[in-house]
């Protein structure tokens, strides 16, 4: 299997593989978009040179869009192999790649975001922990934090107290009601952190504002635009996080009809 390292100079033109392929779609652009800019500050995206989902992106710690301490790191946002990929190797292929890349690079080890169980959008803790990750950190109510050390480290990575309390009102006020002069979000209002991180919350997130007012709810949308507003996230999971006021809800990209079903239950 070939794999291929994503550049400013072939970003256009290669397939992102958890992205529809139509460059021209809001999905593609706005990961591209995001990447192009990460790229610089030392991100890496290493795919197979297939048209599916067999890849690996990772970042120095200190630039990754996590409420994260882990200086001296490096940052795994994603490991995804699925479909016709599976069961091959492709995993241990692109993880190996990364532990070589990151010690040539002087790193003192990996660290990826995890929970309790497997759950989507997440580090599968089972993969992790057989390729000998073990457990940094806990935040609620399920997210782990797992690393590699490449030696002996004495201070492990952590979750920031901003991520560990899971207070979305307080980030809310600080970092989006300042700027548009908004007050801090009721408790009968749904709340949508998200980045541009994955190309899935560009399509959801319009899609869930509409399946907001269809239902008749208060919904939020908060675009977290900044590499600082994430690292001071209420959510170790800066990609997409739902709360209802201050309370976490979910981490899961939602499709409309999972997002209705929040709505009923919590109505009942």
């Amino acid at each position: 299997m070939e794999f291929i390292k994503i550049t400013k100079e072939n970003l256009e033109s290669e397939h992102i593989c958890c992205a529809i392929s139509n460059n021209r779609d809001i999905q593609v652009i706005s990961k591209k978009s995001w990447l192009e800019e990460r790229l610089d500050e030392g991100l890496v995206f290493l795919k197979a040179n297939v048209r599916g989902k067999c890849f690996i992106e990772y970042i120095p710690a200190e630039y990754a869009w996590a409420p994260i301490e882990a200086d001296g790191f490096m940052y795994i946002d994603c490991l995804w192999v699925s479909g016709q990929f599976k069961g091959h190797g492709y995993s241990n292929c692109l993880l190996e790649a990364c532990i070589k890349d990151s010690k040539v690079k002087g790193k003192k080890g990996l660290v990826a975001l995890s929970s309790k169980k497997k759950a989507g959008f997440l580090a599968d803790p089972k993969y992790l922990r057989h390729k000998g990750f073990v457990l940094a950190d806990t935040a609620d109510p399920y997210f782990e934090l797992l690393y590699l050390p490449f030696e002996d480290e004495d201070r492990k990575p952590k979750f920031r107290d901003c991520a560990k309390s899971l207070v979305a009102g307080s980030f809310y006020e600080s970092s989006i009601c300042s700027l548009k002069n908004e007050k801090d979000p009721a408790d009968d209002c749904y709340v949508i952190y998200y980045t541009n991180q994955c190309p899935f919350t560009a399509k959801y997130v319009p899609l869930l504002e509409e399946t907001a007012k269809k239902n008749g709810v208060q919904l939020r949308t908060v675009h977290i635009a900044s590499r600082m507003q994430a690292q001071n996230a209420p959510s170790p999971f800066t990609t997409f996080s739902l709360f209802y006021g201050r309370e976490f809800i979910t981490h899961e990209i939602l499709s409309e009809k999972k997002f209705e079903k929040i709505i009923t239950d919590r109505d009942s």
